[in-house]
């Protein structure tokens, strides 16, 4: 009786999908059996990942390899979870060089591999290597990953990171004849550079720029009210500059973010806090992320950084409602049918907008009641989420011929931010801003005679309970700017000057009602 023999082998090699910020582990099954040629992928797999078959089918005959002549079955494990992108090609060739005996199968269980392939098997770039980084450091296996994904990668400092530019550079490592150095990491000093738009530009504006330290001091959300020209966009954009450098953990968070939406970050910026200012224009998956797939948004891309809305009133009344929620959670869920993510958004809105449709409030071409209907875009949980609103007025005749002025720079206000600031961590471990009704009440206690008057300018101001909260923190972050250890009466006569929308409607109501 004749027996008939059957070629059959088979591989494991580890991989990472790309979920959100998420990396979870993808085991690829490569089977080669005898049979008619056949190249399958199972898994639920995107066309991406379909299309691979052909690409490292002609890498690895143009690496001077031999495609078998098999019956070859991928399976991307788990098949429940969508796998998409070019990441699998090189785990996918891997496979099938070990499956063929054509590359030892040493040590593979110690390896995590994603690359594309390119016909000649050159490796491309692919998107999210810092999650996949950060998820490889966790599991205690190497990383091994095209050299241009190589250098962020390389920023998650507990992981080991392999880089390579070709499919034939694994053959040597493997059989330990050239075996691939482990990338290095760099301090993260050496990163960071200082920001070319500094607030000694701008001129004049004191009361602006003191709302924009005691901004940056404790991380509260900042509106300018002025005509058009006043420097409103000028001193936003000088926001970032005043604020402390983010911390490594902050900074691989915000580089995450960016990693998986095709985001450069280079080794001088990335410590550099994000400064995203999306058009009027924005939809509201724009602007908190969306899609069949869920992206991140530009309030994600913000992350431990400012978002900058110009010309608030333009945008669309839902567009603004919708970041009600994430300014509160510092979080975002996007949910779909088969889909659902949640993407940091910790981030601190400055806005700015005229005060009436034409631009200036008292031009005698808008009535009270087109004022009044222009602001009124701005819903009012919207506004109390804003702490500090202040109008920036036309600079005083002569102000641009003074050439003696001595404005300082953003590099010393961001000394005495950054000192508030770990003020602030050392005694309620976040920003006065972030602090929720229970720390509020413990970090922000008044004496009876202060807070009797708080309360009644609360009620003569019609204010909410949040927006009461809100004062308590700014005067919070007053005293933390004076190193006073409690709030006095004239922070929180300071902390109410603040509030100039509340004002502005107040008066075009009264007037609207005469």
């Amino acid at each position: 009786m004749l027996m008939k023999w059957i070629f059959m082998s088979l591989a494991c090699v580890y991989s990472r999908a790309r979920v959100g910020l998420e990396s979870p582990l993808v085991t690829v099954e490569v089977h080669l059996a005898n049979g008619l040629p056949a190249f399958n992928i199972v898994g639920l797999p995107e066309t991406s990942v379909r299309e691979s078959k052909d690409r490292v089918r002609s890498a690895i005959i143009n690496c001077g390899y031999e495609f078998p002549a098999k019956r070859i079955t991928i399976n991307l494990a788990p098949a429940d979870l969508p796998k998409e992108g070019g990441r699998f090609d090189l785990p996918i060739a891997i496979g099938i060089l070990v499956a063929s005996e054509q590359l030892p199968a040493a040590d593979l269980n110690q390896y995590e591999f994603a690359g594309e392939l390119a016909l000649s098997g050159e490796l491309r770039e692919i998107i999210g290597e810092i999650p996949m980084a950060m998820a490889c450091a966790q599991s205690k296996r190497t990383l091994v990953i095209p050299t241009q994904n190589a250098e962020q990668a390389s920023w998650v400092k507990q992981a080991n990171i392999l880089a390579i530019n070709h499919l034939s550079q694994l053959y040597p490592h493997f059989l330990k004849q050239v075996p691939l150095t482990l990338v290095s990491t760099k301090e993260v000093e050496h990163y960071h550079t200082p920001t070319s738009k500094d607030i000694a530009d701008v001129i004049g504006q004191p009361m602006a720029k003191r709302a924009l330290e005691i901004a940056a001091s404790g991380a509260h959300n900042l509106l300018f009210i002025g005509p058009p020209g006043t420097g409103k966009t000028m001193l936003a954009s000088r926001l970032p500059g005043i604020l402390p450098p983010m911390s490594e953990s902050e900074a691989l968070e915000a580089a995450a973010i960016a990693s998986i939406s095709h985001q450069k970050i280079n080794q001088q910026s990335w410590l550099t806090r994000p400064f995203r200012a999306p058009h009027h224009t924005a939809s509201s998956a724009a602007l908190v992320g969306g899609g069949s797939k869920p992206q991140a948004g530009e309030i994600s891309l913000a992350h431990n950084g400012v978002l900058f809305l110009d010309e608030l009133p333009e945008f669309e009344r839902k567009v603004l409602d919708v970041l009600r929620e994430p300014m509160e959670s510092a979080e975002v869920t996007i949910s779909r049918a088969m889909y659902k993510q949640t993407f940091p958004a910790k981030f601190q809105l400055v806005a700015a907008m005229n005060p009436s449709p034409t631009g200036f409030y008292n031009d005698n071409r808008s009535t009270p009641e087109q004022v009044l209907r222009y602001l009124n875009r701005l819903s009012g949980p919207f506004l109390d989420r804003i702490d500090i609103q202040i109008e920036v007025t036309r600079l005083p005749k002569g102000m641009w011929a003074n050439t003696e002025q001595h404005n300082e720079s953003s590099a010393q206000i961001q000394e005495r931010v950054a000192l508030c600031r770990t003020l602030q961590l050392k005694r309620q471990g976040k920003a006065n801003a972030h602090l929720g009704s229970a720390e509020t009440r413990e970090f922000c206690q008044l004496n009876t005679d202060e807070h009797e008057f708080l309360e009644l300018a609360v009620e003569k101001l019609g204010l909410s309970t949040r927006a009461h909260h809100k004062i308590l923190k700014i005067a919070r972050t007053l005293a933390d700017m004076g190193n006073m250890e409690n709030i006095q009466h004239e922070h929180i006569i300071e902390a109410l000057s603040y509030r100039a929308m509340d004002r502005l409607l107040r008066h075009l109501t009264d007037a609207v009602a005469i």
